[in-house]
């Protein structure tokens, strides 16, 4: 089965930065759109960023954009969220998430519900 494994979580000062990567297995990974998002306390989960099946095509929220860098390394069935200039506002549970998707579906996958496997998260703390 897809299994999707984040590390790199943790705590930081405000304009810090962390390095989030996903481990994917069970899949072939090439084939699957990316993406990360995050959930806060009491908020709804929302996109962060993705990417398309080649590691090519990028999309990230406005809330990220110029901060936060997403990849994928495709020999290791990894994506990556580089996460700089962090702000206490970037605190959350982060998710990695995967999706097969099909030859009608956008390169990049950006809402939740085109995602068929998820991670089980990884805390990110930005203090001020």
């Amino acid at each position: 089965q897809v299994q999707l494994v984040e590390s790199g979580g943790g705590q930081v000062q405000a304009g810090g930065s962390l390095r989030l990567s996903c481990a994917a297995s069970g899949l072939t990974f090439s084939r699957y759109r990316m993406g990360w998002f995050r959930q806060a306390p009491g908020k709804e989960r929302e996109f962060v960023a993705g990417v398309s099946r080649s590691g090519g095509r990028t999309v990230y929220a406005d809330s990220v954009k110029g901060r936060f860098t997403i990849s994928r390394d495709n020999a290791k069935n990894t994506v990556y969220l580089q996460m700089n200039s962090l702000k206490p506002e970037d605190t959350a549970v982060y998710y990695c998430a995967a999706d097969r998707g099909t030859g009608y579906s956008p390169v990049v996958a950006t809402t939740a519900v085109e995602y068929d496997h998820w991670g089980q998260g990884t805390q990110v703390t930005v203090s001020s």
